[in-house]
């Protein structure tokens, strides 16, 4: 039987697996295969009231042909929620997801978010919900965070866009921000400098496997890239990834830049916990007003 708090805690889980894992095996293809199922643990599942929470957001296709794709192949389709705002010109906020839940978890928080002034759309990557199902891998979703912010663009040519990320989704925020010059501001959550990075934090974080991970999202040295002005958030009583590693990412990028640590927050409540301070923050930062 799994130790309790490994079953609550997907990516530490999938860390732990993978430290063992990793001592034992010499297959490179397999191992890299295993840390995309343990990292991603891709799911068509809503975590507890996400799908309530969900109702009422319209629905979005986003097709795409891969680059590296043969030219016969069937398009890459994302499904995603959109939540609109009165205003046309409202600031637009693109949501990226954690691991093991589909985009349906992240509505609460995306209902946040829009309440803060921002029209939102959450997108499910490749493997998870009722996107294209495959297994989900570090360049795969980077590719399909670019392809959302693509079309975000030519759905709404005029607005300012933003890109969001919680836990593994701030370090695919963080590399899109690095890579595209029309970000008006960046926000992580609960987010990590890199998967090695995580990894020792944890009380088996000795064991010599970090040059065998794969998919190492590397945030830390691409937050140096970020031009844009950037929010990086963490609960203080964030027991999955330490408050720590929200820190030095905020360390290692460029001004303009905020560090909201939230007493009391968890890795999952954060968001809500913080509303206030979230507010007071975006206003202040990137000069967005709910209602204006």
């Amino acid at each position: 039987m799994r130790p309790a708090f490994l079953t609550r805690h997907p990516i530490r889980l999938a860390l732990a697996v993978l430290a063992s894992f990793a001592l034992a095996s010499s297959g490179c293809t397999t191992l890299d295969e295993r840390q995309r199922e343990w990292i991603f643990q891709p799911s068509d599942r809503s975590g507890a009231g996400g799908a309530a929470a969900a109702e009422g957001m319209s629905d979005v296709w986003i097709e795409f042909t891969p680059l590296e794709a043969p030219a016969d192949a069937a398009p890459v389709k994302l499904h995603g929620l959109w939540l609109a705002q009165p205003r046309a010109n409202a600031p637009v906020l693109l949501y990226l997801h954690g691991a093991r839940w589909d985009v349906r978890s992240s509505a609460h928080r995306m209902r946040r978010m829009h309440e803060l002034g921002f029209a939102v759309l959450g997108i499910d990557y490749r493997g998870f919900g009722q996107s294209t199902p495959t297994l989900p891998s570090e360049a795969l979703v980077h590719e399909d965070a670019v392809a959302a912010w693509q079309w975000l663009a030519a759905k709404h040519p005029q607005a300012k866009r933003y890109v969001f990320g919680h836990s593994l989704g701030g370090a695919i925020a963080v590399r899109l921000a690095s890579e595209v010059n029309d970000v008006a501001g960046l926000i992580v959550e609960g987010s990590f400098t890199s998967i090695p990075a995580v990894l020792k934090t944890m009380q088996w974080g000795w064991l010599p496997v970090a040059p065998l991970i794969t998919q190492r999202f590397d945030a830390g040295a691409q937050i140096e890239r970020v031009k844009a002005p950037l929010l990086v958030v963490h609960g203080s009583q964030d027991r999955l990834i330490q408050p720590t590693l929200g820190r030095a990412l905020y360390e290692r990028a460029h001004a303009p830049k905020r560090f909201l640590l939230v007493d009391g927050g968890t890795h999952h409540n954060t968001n809500a916990v913080g509303h206030e301070a979230y507010r007071d923050a975006v206003a202040e930062l990137f000069g967005v007003l709910a209602g204006y």
